[in-house]
């Protein structure tokens, strides 16, 4: 209990002191939720990485998907790392530099007002953002407190508390430059925590090939196997076509998640998009495949704590359970690893929402005159006000981890990714498709959570993703375009012309 002790001590003594240290950061707004746009490639790629993952992969997504597909769950941890973080990062990433830069936009709703000249719509998308940022933010709190209980046997209301505590305090002290550089250490933690925690878990199992034969005698209870041996450590899994769902929405999803694009907007230079790419990936790989690949060994730690009264399965107890026999050094690292994990991206949740209300909702329409200091002092009441909303749904929580988070990424990247994707990329893009998006994207996510037309909510979020990716270009298609010129004038960013070296482009005409 003392090393433990001893460790979290230490680990919050560090993230406390980086939010003092970022202060001077943090006296602009520019400062505060871009971080001047002049954040490096390693900084700007672990914000990326460490965002996306968090106790909800960790604890919620290998656990659920680990025990439903074993070892084919790995693919989500690959699919996270090829199109949710290196497409994204190629796609998305200079364009997304370039266009908000032009546009003086600081946030996503602010992206989708000025780029197609509607304040409502900037207004509409920073409620969405409020209100679905909320449940992904509580099952934060549900993920890291299971293990908080394994390991200290600290009431849950403590660890939610906590949590939110020390996380509001470096980023009301630092901004976006506090919540970078602790994520950039928290995901150093991450990488040495997972390696270590892999090899333990199957060095308990007699080692890796002894795991995999153990795995493959079980059968599936997955009614599409018929029962077959071996679906559990098979190619593709007992369930292959709902496993492709969970990879589309965990990995396209955040081209269309306003946290996770936002890195895009504050990162410094070409070269930072370019190393920022390869690293961000490999991260991906480690981090996301590792939780996978560790929670497709799940249905080796089957025990009768697993299960609920009612006989169904806890799936957010079972990585505890995978972890409850390590050491005590192990399980100290396993807790700052979901910690870190946890922490940063709630930080990134916090500092979205409070800047998305601040500058898209509040200024300009609540209050037409709004300081640059008033908006510094609003932003960071209104990180209290946030935590403390997501603190109190976190005591009671309403469903699982899973659900939450696919409720909150369904709604999301179903309203935004389509919009954001097609105004970066082509002009043809109107008012009516992104509203059209917003209600698509919205509009199934919220129905589904009442009448349940689509069983999962991870697949109803994959829907309303693809759904929306239909539904923008044909309306678009439909209904007035913008007027041209302003549309040309937003898409000259991309033809101002720069000077490059020679081993970064070759010349189009040169002598002999």
């Amino acid at each position: 209990m003392a090393v433990k002790l001893i460790m979290l001590i230490i680990f919050f003594g560090i993230m406390i002191g980086v939010g003092v240290m970022t202060r001077k950061h943090a006296s602009s707004v520019n400062g505060f939720v871009l971080g001047g746009r002049n954040v490096g490639p390693w900084l700007t790629a672990f914000a990326y990485g460490t965002s996306y993952f968090s106790a909800v992969v960790f604890v919620g997504y290998a656990g659920q998907f680990g025990w439903k597909y074993g070892l084919a769950s790995t693919w989500i941890g690959l699919g996270n790392a090829i199109l949710g973080s290196l497409l994204a990062w190629v796609v998305l990433g200079r364009r997304t530099r370039i266009m908000t830069k032009h546009l003086q936009a600081a946030t996503m709703p602010d992206f989708f007002g000025k780029r197609f000249s509607s304040n409502a719509l900037r207004i509409a998308a920073s409620a969405i953002v409020f209100v679905f940022l909320i449940p992904y933010t509580a099952s934060l709190y549900n993920g890291l407190s299971r293990l908080f209980g394994m390991s200290f046997n600290i009431p849950y209301e403590v660890c939610v508390i906590l949590m939110a505590t020390l996380t509001g305090v470096y980023v009301i002290l630092g901004g976006y430059m506090a919540t970078a550089i602790n994520d950039f250490i928290q995901g150093i933690i991450m990488i040495g925590g997972i390696i270590a925690v892999i090899a333990a878990v199957l060095n308990g199992q007699g080692g890796f090939i002894e795991a995999v034969k153990n795995l493959s005698v079980l059968e599936s209870d997955v009614p599409i196997t018929l029962g077959q041996q071996g679906a559990f450590a098979s190619f593709f899994g007992p369930d292959p076509l709902n496993l492709l769902g969970v990879i589309v929405l965990t990995s396209l999803g955040t081209w269309g998640l306003p946290q996770m694009v936002h890195k895009f907007y504050t990162i410094k230079d070409e070269k930072a998009v370019k190393t920022g790419t390869i690293i961000s990936t490999l991260f991906a790989v480690i981090i996301s495949g590792g939780c996978y690949f560790l929670g497709g060994f799940g249905r080796l730690f089957d025990s009768p704590e697993l299960y609920a009264a009612d006989g169904t399965i806890i799936y957010d107890a079972i990585i505890p359970q995978m972890l409850s026999s390590l050491s005590d050094v192990l399980i100290g690292i396993v807790v700052i690893l979901v910690l870190s994990a946890s922490m940063s991206t709630l930080s990134s949740l916090v500092l979205t929402s409070s800047s998305t209300l601040t500058l898209d909702f509040i200024k300009g329409n609540l209050a037409k005159n709004l300081s640059e200091k008033k908006q510094l002092l609003i932003m960071r009441i209104l990180i209290v006000f946030f935590i403390a909303i997501s603190v109190v749904l976190a005591l009671d929580p309403p469903t699982f981890i899973a659900q939450l988070m696919g409720i909150s990424w369904g709604a999301l990247a179903g309203a935004f990714l389509a919009p954001f994707l097609y105004g970066l990329f082509w002009k043809g893009t109107t008012r009516a498709g992104v509203w059209a998006s917003f209600i698509v994207g919205v509009g199934i996510t919220v129905a589904n959570m009442f009448l349940h037309f689509i069983e999962s909510s991870i697949n109803a979020g994959a829907v309303a993703m693809v759904a929306g990716l239909i539904v923008v270009p044909v309306v678009s298609l439909l209904t007035p375009k913008m007027e041209k010129k302003q549309v040309e004038e937003i898409f000259t960013c991309y033809d101002e012309e720069v000077h490059v070296k020679r081993k970064v482009a070759l010349p189009e005409k040169e002598g002999n």
